[in-house]
């Protein structure tokens, strides 16, 4: 890839300013650039990569790129600057790493004399279809791509006259090819996320993964909006057209994005939820969703959206000589991605809102085969597994990962981007789910029949039909029976899904094995737990497992 050191003219230069902020890059001390290719269009940013070697197009549309070594999320290089303005309201530890201010300020310095005499793109965006929480965030980034990316996910100003008025209230300066010197800057490798929220800052270098992106931005809204009252949730959303408005929340790969992306439900939002006293609301103008194994069957709208012009892929492995994308093939990684705007699905939310949620599912991808399909939650059980974040790690999602899933609980299911302590967005959610009492379930789409490599995922139409049965009061009218060791119900029957898919024992040959199995994550559970338990009332405490001395299946 070029960054036109030599200012070698390219196709967009013409229109470089034409939707220049007055509020130049000068306030964040960003001088004596190259060209500064202000907040442009898809077409025009498709022409800068193609250009300048950073991708090429599909013969469906999409601009396919690489991200180079970091193909999902670098957890180990995410920090967030500890200085005494926010430094008292962060959950300091495994995931909100403290990084030096000074180091902080000096790192950011050098990517300013480095970006000199360089090209950079800027896009001008919005964060929260909510306008009373709207976020204006400027992303700086050295990639075309990554522009586009920025522009497909973040939500854009309307007019020309709202570009040219622009205040970002949040910049992030995405500068994939710096390199930290670890021993310098005070980072744990030569890449870097980190994040100064007392400067309203986000600096990201040596990734190639736009990912980082976006998930900053959900970070920075973690730690603004709970302080406004607004519960902020890793989760997708959908409604029907009666209002009736349905979350997922769930880590990546447990199909947030693929059981809210229904083609009989309205999508508000895939990832990123906002909770207010009047519903919910989207942060994003986009969709991220993963692409291996992607099937128009299965996932009609997000194959759709995937193959239009516009879309970014990230490491999809095509044919060099015909362009064909190739959707199975996850050889360069596990961790496909498709960025597309929300428009590109027919059925989303023009508001990107809806209403106070009736049904909340609570997603676990169970590489053990011990957690059932479906079961339903009472509101102690549902903050119980919200505050755990129980899944397992699909390979390719994070940087790192073996190749098989591990097991991991993340709080909130949110845990790498939760500035807060997880306790206070428990309780939040508490509060909601007591005052608008929806129906709590939680769904493994993870594997029965036995653990990962002996038993089978769940499948995706199977998974659909529980979630529709549950929407639909289908299984209002039916028998449960609470398990012995986790006590969550689990219903006897469903209409189109065979009665042992439901029971996991039931799909052992072997039902010792699955005792032992099920003991053994209950165990996980408790000892998880115990972190929390000096924050938690009883009732949620006591929601999770118990292990008496003899249980019988």
């Amino acid at each position: 890839m070029s960054n036109n050191l030599s200012s070698i003219k390219t196709p967009a230069p013409d229109k470089a300013g034409a939707f220049k902020s007055e509020f130049g890059l000068d306030t964040i001390g960003l001088t004596n650039l190259n060209t500064v290719y202000w907040n442009l269009n898809t077409e025009d940013l498709y022409e800068e990569i193609l250009f300048r070697g950073e991708g090429i197009r599909s013969e469906a549309g999409p601009i396919i790129v690489h991200t180079g070594e970091k193909t999902a999320r670098s957890t180990n290089d995410k920090f967030t600057v500890k200085e005494s303005t926010t430094g008292k309201n962060i959950w300091w530890g495994e995931y909100n790493r403290p990084f030096n201010p000074d180091n902080f300020n000096a790192l950011a310095n050098r990517i300013r004399a480095f970006m000199q005499k360089r090209d950079v793109f800027v896009q001008d965006c919005y964060a929260c279809a909510d306008e009373n929480y709207r976020l204006p965030v400027r992303v700086i980034t050295e990639y075309a791509w990554h522009s586009l990316h920025a522009r497909n996910m973040l939500i854009q100003p309307q007019t020309e006259q709202e570009l040219k008025q622009f205040v970002p209230e949040f910049s992030i300066i995405d500068v994939p090819s710096f390199c930290a010197a670890p021993e310098i800057d005070g980072t744990a490798s030569s890449a870097f996320v980190i994040l100064n929220l007392e400067q309203r800052l986000c600096l990201i270098g040596n990734i190639g993964y736009a990912g980082e992106i976006k998930k900053s931005v959900f970070s920075i809204l973690n730690y603004l909006l709970p302080q406004e009252s607004v519960l902020t949730m890793h989760c997708g959303a959908n409604t029907d057209s009666e209002g009736n408005t349905a979350l997922f929340l769930g880590l990546s790969g447990t199909g947030k994005t693929t059981l809210s992306t229904d083609s009989i439900r309205n999508l508000v939002g895939d990832d990123e939820i906002g909770w207010n006293d009047e519903g919910i609301f989207n942060f994003e103008g986009g969709c991220y969703a993963k692409t291996l194994s992607l099937s128009p069957d299965d996932q009609p709208i997000i194959y759709s959206g995937a193959r239009k012009f516009g879309t970014v892929l990230e490491n999809v492995i095509y044919n060099p000589e015909t362009k064909e994308i190739d959707f199975n093939d996850g050889s360069l990684t596990e961790n496909t991605r498709a960025a597309y705007p929300l428009k590109f699905v027919e059925n989303s939310v023009a508001t990107s809102t809806g209403n106070h949620p009736k049904n909340i599912f609570l997603l676990t991808c169970d590489a053990n085969g011990v957690i059932p399909p479906i079961a339903r939650l009472t509101p102690e059980q549902a903050i119980y597994y919200f505050i755990s974040g129980y899944t397992s790690k699909i390979p390719g999602t994070e940087m790192d990962l073996g190749k098989e899933p591990e097991a991991t609980f993340s709080p909130c299911f949110a845990a790498p981007f939760m500035p807060h302590h997880p306790c206070k967005y428990a309780k939040m959610l508490k509060n909601k789910i007591l005052r608008y009492n929806p129906q709590c379930w939680l769904i493994n789409t993870g594997w029965i029949g036995g653990k990962y490599g002996v038993g089978k995922r769940v499948s995706i139409p199977q998974t659909r039909t529980l979630i529709h049965a549950a929407l639909d009061g289908t299984l209002d009218n039916v028998d449960y029976h609470a398990d012995p060791v986790f006590g969550f119900n689990i219903p006897e029957i469903c209409k189109d899904i065979p009665k042992h898919i439901l029971r996991p024992e039931l799909t052992r040959d072997n039902p010792d094995a699955y005792r032992d199995k099920r003991r053994q994550l209950a165990l996980l559970f408790i000892e998880n737990f115990k972190k929390f338990a000096d924050n938690m009332p009883r009732e949620i405490i006591e929601a999770g497992p118990e292990l008496p001395e003899k249980i019988t299946v």
